[in-house]
Parts: C-alpha cells; sequence; structure tokens
C-alpha cells in the first residue's frame, strides 16, 4: 500500500524549526521532501547543540525523510537551479523573511505561471503584511505576543513559555494542514494556491476557551498552574512520590472520585457540590484531596481511578514517560540507520493511517548535500550539467561535505 503523498515533489526552502517540521510531516506522509540549504554550514539548526557523535540534535529532530541539496543561494545559478527545480515539484515551503524570496525571483506570482499546479506555503513570523509583517519571527517572540505566556505558568508567578518551541511547531502543523487542504480542492480545481500562516496566528488559534472567554465576556484570563481554568477538580494533586493529574469534569466522575478517595462526606457538602461551587473553594478542596493521594503512589491512584471511570495519570519526567510499557507498546519511537551515527532512535510520527501500518521514519536525516546529484538527477539535469554546478561551488560535490 503507498504512502498517502507518495508521488508529491515537495521543494523545501525552510530552515530552522517551522518550515522543516512542516515538511517533515509531508516527509512522513510519503512525500519526497528535497531539503536545500545553504553551501556553507547548512541548516543553520545543524549547528544548535547539544550534539550526537557531532550532529545537532535539534537537526536531528526534524529532518527525517528528507534529502538534502547543498546550494549556493548568493550565486544566480543557484537561484536558477532552484527556479528550474520550483517548476516541477507539486509543493513549495519557504519560510524567509517576508519579501526576500521575491527579491530571489521565486515568488508565487512568478512560478505559478509556470506551474499553475503549485501549491505554495509561506511560514512568517506576523504574517506576510500588517503593521509587524517584516519583523523576524522566533519562537518566544510569539509565544509572549499571542497571549499564550500570559495564561502559562504559577498564579505567583512571571508568565512562562511552555517547555518546547510552541509557536513553531504549530506553524509548521498549520501549514501541513493547508497544504493537504490544497492538495484535495487541487483534484477539483487542477489549480494550485497560496498557502500563509505565521508563528503569531498558530499560536492566537489554539487559545480555544481562554480566548473566547475574553472574546465572549471580556475577561482577561490569569495564571492558574496546573489547574484548570474553570473546571474542578481538574489538575495536578501530591501522590506519595510526586504529582498526578486528576481530571474529574463530570458530576459522575466527581462522586466516583470521592469514593476511590474515602471523601464520601464532600459529594454532597454544600461547598463542593457542584462544579461552580468546587472551582470557588478549589484551595480547601486540593488540601482535603492532596491528603488522601499522598498515602500512594502516582502510578497505584492512576489505575485505581481509572478503573474507576476516573481520568488520572502520573506526572513524567521524560525518562519515566519513555520507559513507560504503554509507550514502548505503542511504538512512539522508531529506529533507523544513520550513517554516522549507527541506530538513531526518532519520535514516531503520531498519525496512525491503517492502510499503512506503524512505521513512519524511513530515511534518516540527511548530511548537507548528501543527496546533491541525485536530486538534481531526478529533476532533469544532465550529467554534464551537474558536474558543472560542482565544478563551480554552485552545489556540495558528495564527499565535500563539512
Amino acid at each position: 500500500m503507498s504512502l498517502p503523498l507518495e508521488g508529491l515533489r515537495v521543494l523545501d526552502l525552510t530552515r530552522a524549526l517551522s518550515g522543516p517540521f512542516c515538511t517533515m510531516i509531508l516527509g512522513d506522509l510519503g512525500a519526497d521532501v528535497v531539503k536545500t540549504e545553504a553551501l556553507l554550514g547548512g541548516d543553520m539548526c545543524r549547528g544548535w547543540g547539544p550534539f550526537q557523535k557531532g550532529i545537532g540534535v535539534f537537526f536531528l529532530s526534524i529532518n527525517r525523510n528528507k534529502r538534502s541539496l547543498a546550494i549556493d543561494f548568493r550565486k544566480q545559478q543557484g537561484l536558477e537551479v532552484l527556479g528550474r527545480m520550483a517548476r516541477g515539484v507539486d509543493i513549495l515551503v519557504e519560510n524567509f523573511k517576508p519579501g526576500t524570496i521575491d527579491e530571489m525571483g521565486l515568488g508565487y506570482d512568478v512560478l505559478k505561471n509556470d506551474n499553475p499546479g503549485l501549491i505554495y506555503a509561506s511560514i512568517a513570523g506576523f504574517g506576510q503584511d500588517g503593521p509587524y509583517g517584516n519583523w523576524p519571527g522566533y519562537d518566544q517572540i510569539a509565544q509572549g505576543m499571542s497571549g499564550m505566556m500570559s495564561i502559562s505558568g504559577q498564579p505567583d508567578g512571571p508568565p512562562t513559555r511552555l517547555g518546547i518551541p510552541l509557536a513553531d511547531l504549530v506553524a509548521g502543523m498549520w501549514t501541513a494542514l493547508g497544504i493537504t487542504a490544497a492538495l484535495t480542492q487541487r483534484h477539483q480545481t487542477s489549480r494550485g494556491q497560496r498557502v500563509d500562516t505565521s508563528l503569531l496566528a498558530g499560536v492566537v488559534g489554539l487559545l480555544c476557551v481562554q480566548g473566547q472567554r475574553y472574546l465572549s465576556l471580556g475577561e482577561i484570563p490569569g495564571r492558574i498552574g496546573n489547574e484548570h481554568p474553570v473546571i474542578y477538580p481538574y489538575g495536578a494533586f501530591e501522590a506519595a512520590d510526586g504529582l498526578v493529574n486528576v481530571a474529574a469534569a463530570t458530576q459522575g466522575q466527581w462522586a466516583k472520585l470521592c469514593e476511590v478517595l474515602g471523601l464520601m462526606a464532600l459529594i454532597d457538602d454544600p461547598e463542593f457540590s457542584d462544579n461552580t461551587l468546587r472551582s470557588k473553594n478549589r484551595t480547601k478542596l486540593k488540601e482535603h484531596m492532596n491528603d488522601c493521594l499522598g498515602k500512594r503512589s502516582a502510578i497505584e491512584w492512576t489505575h485505581l481511578l481509572m478503573e474507576a471511570g476516573v481520568p488520572a495519570g502520573p506526572v513524567y519526567n521524560l525518562e519515566q514517560m519513555f520507559n513507560d510499557p504503554h509507550v514502548v507498546h505503542s511504538e512512539f519511537v522508531e529506529t533507523v540507520e544513520h550513517p554516522t551515527i549507527g541506530s538513531l532512535k526518532q519520535l514516531s510520527n503520531p498519525l496512525r493511517l491503517g492502510e499503512i501500518g506503524q512505521k513512519t521514519v524511513r530515511r534518516p536525516p540527511p548530511h548537507l548535500g548528501e543527496h546533491g546529484s541525485e536530486v538534481l538527477q531526478s529533476f532533469g539535469f544532465s550529467k554534464s550539467e551537474i558536474d558543472e554546478l560542482e565544478r563551480s561551488g554552485v552545489i556540495l560535490k558528495l564527499g565535500d561535505q563539512a
């Protein structure tokens, strides 16, 4: 069974994180992704540590299932090569500062004339226009300006960024979703289109009920730590060996929770009889719960509560998570052979499509320029053309990688 995007060609003109994460998703789903990189040093995230056998783990985390072409973007010959390739692909993804790609002669309005089916995706920090359209985009800046940091962290602490580059990752995910939607529409119209999002837009689009609270009620939500803003008890509580998350979101789950914890008297207590009262009196209720939960381990409470129909789970560090028997069973980690590292563990794509099985990592993250000649041959460049491009330093010759 073929992969969903098999047969589609992607010209990846992105670097750092948001764009490469998008194109990795496309590669996971079967697209042939050609990652173009600067001739000297390649994608900037190759230099971001820590390192595994000299290779940046940041790069390793977001660049599997791609072929690498190292090319000199500063030379007109290099831009002409990219233009020729762009006219033969299904999808182009770029995350340059707005206006840069047009100066390179690779803007959508130029390419669509020769490639009307082209789906052209752009990711910027703040979008392609507007007061901030020409500003560069960085993850933490977008997290802060989106309001997400203002609702993250402890009530008595400062605004807090998420422990992963949320803005970059969700911009890449939104873009991959937009590309697949545009592909579906292309089946109907035979024409491509632009797909456009930004780091800021991606995070604002995740604000969910917190955003709606302001839009509907004018409320400015504050930080509430590890607790749910409107449902209680729903948050992190203290077990004997660490935190355990408990989520009693319904009246029935509240009653079951009280039964398991031996707090039957609280079920109809006038201070806790409905969600509004439990939220209002959460500090007092949390003390009751912590007194009980402190008698067993987080995983013991997880089994007892889950079996009673109350959602619960331990708060793991990454070592605990990766060694959890369910995580191991679910194959959230795959292994691929890397030419330098050897057996390389990678996070699996979390999508499971029934027709194609579990495995999603087919190619290891590439060395800089590893597939240059191979890529250009697949785009119709002759051997003599490729030899000349290598001799003139427009592309990196296999074996000359840094």
